[in-house]
C-alpha cells in the first residue's frame, strides 16, 4: 500500500475559529473543498513550513458534529486497498457502507475497535 500523506484532522462545526488558530500558528490555507456529501460539509488544508524547510500539514473540515474531534488523515493510492486493510482490522466505515465520492477523491472516516480514527483519501489522479 502506498501512503501519500499522514497528517491530523480536526472535525469541528466552527471550522473558521481553528482555522484562524493556525493561522496564528503559521499555517496557511492550501486547498479548500466545498459542499461534501451534497451537504454544508467543507475542508480546509493548511500548511506550515518551517525555518529548516520541513512542512507539516493539518486539516480542519467543518461538519455537524456535536463536539470536535480528531482523526488521523491518510491519504493513499488504492483507497479499496486501504479500506480493506482497515477492516480487516476491526475499523468501521462511521457512514455505514457509504464511502464519499466526489470529482476529485473518494473518501470515508474508519474507526477503530478502541476508537481512535483515520480518514483514508484517494485523490482521483488524472495521468
Amino acid at each position: 500500500m502506498k501512503i501519500t500523506n499522514f497528517s491530523p484532522m480536526i472535525v469541528t462545526k466552527d471550522a473558521e475559529a481553528v482555522i484562524s488558530l493556525f493561522e496564528a500558528l503559521g499555517f496557511e490555507r492550501r486547498h479548500l473543498k466545498t459542499g461534501i456529501n451534497d451537504k454544508d460539509i467543507t475542508s480546509a488544508s493548511m500548511k506550515y513550513i518551517n525555518e529548516d524547510g520541513k512542512e507539516f500539514y493539518v486539516t480542519v473540515s467543518q461538519a455537524p458534529v456535536p463536539q470536535d474531534l480528531s482523526s488521523i488523515r491518510m491519504n493513499v493510492r488504492d483507497f479499496d486497498e486501504a479500506y480493506n486493510i482497515l477492516k480487516e482490522h476491526g475499523f468501521i466505515n462511521t457512514q455505514g457502507d457509504k464511502i464519499t465520492e466526489t470529482s476529485s477523491s473518494k473518501s470515508t472516516m474508519m474507526v477503530s475497535p478502541t476508537g481512535f480514527s483515520i480518514t483514508v483519501t484517494e485523490h482521483i489522479r488524472k495521468d
